[in-house]
């Protein structure tokens, strides 16, 4: 267990890289009590006053005679003209792991074709312990392995090079290893080249906190370390933000982040249960969070996409995956991929192997005991690709990356908790679920009452063809785009979430505010 008091801790680290602005704020601060102590001081009052109204006036003609200088001399130097775009930040911070100087990135040009009418983001340029530094100590981010590989590429992992033969050659460069748990790096990467992205943010509409919560917290949820350790980046953050004077105008309201786990990974109610207790810290209650899996009945807590293994790099990709799933052929009726839960009494993983394996050809299996699903392996994409639905239990928690998986291989997903996509996605999915997915009770399924294989038989070939053309139609939405820039006419996962906090505050402004 990592002592609270570390010398290498998040808190030394983050006095160690404070920012010059802040260290010139704590010494503005210090020479203003000084003088402030001279002039009151009984002593020499009078003196003081006569030497400083001296030393006033030399000072003032020194700066009119150095003004003057430097008029006359810059006069004569021949500036070549540039177009400054006006409301717009230097060269961007890059978040991926690289020896590149970040001064080198560039932003995008600001946008002025009235493009921006549904607000402006400002990103918030915060500490590096909070992002970049959790970056930098991928090693340790993990207590079995370097997570190293898995966050290289800006977040998006390993090229996927072994798809080649499994899918179109063409489209193999925009398919990488992705982790589940990156969203967070590949939002900031995306927020700071937004195009709606303004420096100043009394113009902003948006505030964006560039905290990797996700990860900060992952190397603490085992090896028995203390709530304190699983607390403390949180809370650090919380401190930081509610320093700023935007955070205090509105108490937070328009403040969002990304959080790259499940919502239950950081409510925590009592020290020696799971997760961190960042989102019951003040200071979090206000800000809208952008998770894998959302509490349904928390307004604040917003459901977006797990991160997948496509990633378009233009629209072309975009058509030609769809085109492919389309028209792929699909042999087997469903299928399911999962491991079963030994330890859980009528798990039901295990209930969905049995009756695939019962279904006599007519369900494929890809069971994923002892890690055979990992990232690197073909075999999940390919049952997706030839099978008409797939099975969609709850994961570990009410969702599971899968349901994406599925989906963007063209597959129709078949639901047994409306928690697990329903109620979690909404600004993602259509409001009519019977458009592009099945739903089956589970407890039907437990009982024997119901036979997953008889309810899928029932639909036709025209009904599934039409739901997977809904389920072909939604794939943009449901996966980040490669480019740093986006798409250029498809809006992808990252877009409908902006959007959607656009929208939210705009309406929030005025009907709903935490006092």
């Amino acid at each position: 267990m990592l002592p609270v008091s570390n010398p290498t801790s998040p808190e030394r680290l983050l006095k160690k890289l404070r920012t010059p602005d802040t260290t010139t704020d704590t010494d503005r601060k210090s020479s203003f009590n000084s003088l402030s102590s001279i002039g009151n001081s009984p002593v020499n009052r009078s003196s003081y006053i006569s030497s400083s109204r001296s030393h006033c006036t030399w000072l003032i003609l020194s700066l009119l005679s150095l003004q003057l200088i430097l008029f006359v001399t810059l006069r004569s130097i021949p500036f070549p003209h540039r177009h400054s775009p006006a409301n717009f930040p230097s060269p961007a911070v890059s978040v991926s792991i690289s020896d590149e100087p970040l001064s080198t990135r560039i932003r995008p040009e600001p946008d002025i074709s009235g493009r921006c009418d549904s607000g402006r983001v400002f990103v918030y340029d915060m500490p590096k312990i909070f992002n970049e530094v959790i970056l930098q100590q991928c090693d340790n981010l993990n207590p079995w392995s370097s997570r190293c590989d898995a966050l290289s590429n800006d977040g998006f992992g390993r090229e996927a090079t072994s798809l080649k033969g499994v899918i179109p050659d063409g489209l193999v460069p925009s398919w990488f290893w992705t982790d589940q748990f990156v969203s967070e790096i590949i939002f900031h990467n995306r927020i700071l080249n937004h195009r709606c992205r303004t420096s100043d943010p009394e113009s902003a509409t948006a505030f964006y906190i560039p905290f990797y919560a996700g990860l900060a917290v992952g190397q603490y949820l085992w090896s028995n370390y203390a709530a304190a350790d699983r607390d403390r980046h949180c809370k650090m953050m919380t401190e930081w933000v509610r320093d700023q004077p935007y955070w205090n105008r509105s108490n937070g309201w328009d403040h969002f982040m990304t959080m790259g786990r499940i919502t239950w990974d950081f409510r925590r109610t009592r020290d020696d249960d799971w997760g961190s207790n960042c989102i019951y810290i003040p200071g979090m209650r206000n800000i809208t969070r952008l998770l894998i899996e959302r509490n349904s009945w928390d307004h604040f807590d917003v459901g977006v996409p797990y991160p997948t293994g496509f990633h378009p790099r233009s629209d072309s990709d975009v058509l030609d995956w769809q085109d492919f799933v389309r028209n792929r052929r699909r042999e087997t009726l469903f299928c399911f991929a999962g491991a079963p839960r030994a330890g859980i009494e009528h798990d039901f993983r295990g209930i969905l192997l049995r009756h695939c394996e019962e279904s006599r050809g007519a369900c494929r299996t890809v069971d994923c005991t002892g890690g055979r699903c990992s990232n690197g392996s073909s075999a999940i994409l390919e049952t997706f690709l030839g099978s008409d639905f797939c099975l969609q239990p709850r994961g570990d928690s009410f969702t599971r990356r899968s349901i994406f998986d599925c989906m963007i291989a063209g597959s129709i997903p078949v639901f047994f908790w409306r928690r697990t996509a329903y109620m979690q996605y909404q600004w993602f999915l259509p409001n009519e679920p019977d458009s592009y997915s099945v739903y089956i009770d589970r407890n039907e399924v437990k009982n024997g009452t119901t036979s997953i294989r008889e309810v899928l038989e029932r639909y036709s070939k025209e009904d599934v063809r039409r739901m997977r053309e809904r389920v072909i139609d939604l794939i943009p939405n449901l996966v980040y785009s490669k480019s740093p820039n986006g798409l250029e006419t498809f809006k992808d996962a990252f877009d409908v979430a902006v959007d959607g906090v656009f929208r939210r505050f705009k309406e929030q402004e005025n009907w709903y505010k935490w006092r």
